[in-house]
């Protein structure tokens, strides 16, 4: 499937025509040039896609930058690669227009890194109920209570779930769909919420192609 990076801009909402208020996420897609591609035996051809183009090259390797000026390609800050149907036609050196990859009402996926809550307890981790509030209980009512048995076997047992670091997680949305496309500024809106911050980066998938 085709895989575009972008960045979420926040969520807002939309009326549509039956009046129902929608909640959506505002997604900026960025500027891409197709770089390279790579026919395999299946049916499929690997393509590799370079984002955000600039003018600054201080954090990008001389090898990348010599990659870009052997193809006579302007220099992108990111490097990602997707598979694709052979059927699709696309060659080095052209951008991948939105337009053409996706319309209004088709269902995408899109990938992103949770924002971290740091280290958290377990009723706000694992939704634990807590103790009691009253009889019996004293400074530990957000507690998690015993975490393994008795002297058989005597341990606690890996994966239990317990206290300790929230987020930044990879996590994929499925089955979002496009409630609108601006195709001047790149920006789609898709119904619901996706994972991230403001700000942070999107991997949008398109199983279409």
């Amino acid at each position: 499937m085709l895989e575009l990076l972008a960045k979420k801009i926040g969520m807002t909402h939309i009326y549509k025509n039956n009046g129902n208020c929608v909640s959506v996420t505002m997604i900026k897609l960025h500027d891409n040039r197709v770089i390279d591609l790579d026919n395999s035996k299946d049916s499929t051809q690997s393509v590799s896609l370079a984002f955000i183009k600039t003018e600054n090259f201080k954090k990008i390797s001389k090898s990348v930058i010599g990659l870009f000026n052997k193809k006579q390609i302007p220099v992108y800050k990111k490097i990602h690669s997707s598979k694709l149907k052979k059927s699709t036609e696309i060659n080095i050196g052209d951008s991948v227009e939105i337009s053409k990859f996706m319309k209004e009402g088709d269902k995408i996926s899109i990938r992103g890194v949770t924002s971290g809550k740091g280290f958290a307890g377990v009723m706000k981790r694992w939704n634990f109920r807590g103790l009691e509030a009253s009889h019996g209980v004293s400074v530990s009512h957000r507690s998690h209570g015993s975490t393994g048995q008795r002297q058989d076997p005597g341990k606690t047992f890996k994966g239990k779930k317990m206290a300790g670091h929230m987020g930044v997680n990879n996590v994929t949305i499925k089955n979002l769909e496009i409630e609108f496309i601006d195709n001047q500024n790149s920006v789609i809106a898709v119904k619901g919420s996706v994972p991230g911050k403001n700000g942070s980066d999107l991997i949008v998938k398109l199983s279409n192609y």
